[in-house]
């Protein structure tokens, strides 16, 4: 039976999947903005075009090498529940 208890942690397993699909992209983009960040503070080149690339080149890299991992950890995530439906109708 569907308690709150249930809808709650179905919830949080929800975000922390999120979360965790999430993390290397969002690791990487931090690195790579705070190595150009850096590279500006040092040659004090205020380009906005300068943060915006990289950011982008890492974010489309990461995403192609982590893709499989992801989807790996989504499918896995969204079996356990739809396989855990009629325990939880009951």
């Amino acid at each position: 039976m569907m308690t709150i208890e249930t809808v709650t942690e179905i919830g949080r397993q929800a975000i922390e999947t999120c979360m965790l699909v999430s993390a290397p992209i969002l690791g990487l983009s931090l690195v790579v903005g705070l190595i150009v960040s850096t590279f500006q503070a040092m040659t004090q080149i205020n380009e906005a075009t300068l943060t915006f690339v990289p950011k982008v080149l890492a974010v489309f890299a990461a995403t192609l090498l982590f893709l499989p991992w992801m989807l790996g950890v989504l499918i896995a995530f969204m079996t356990h529940i739809i396989t855990s439906i009629p325990t939880l109708i009951r």
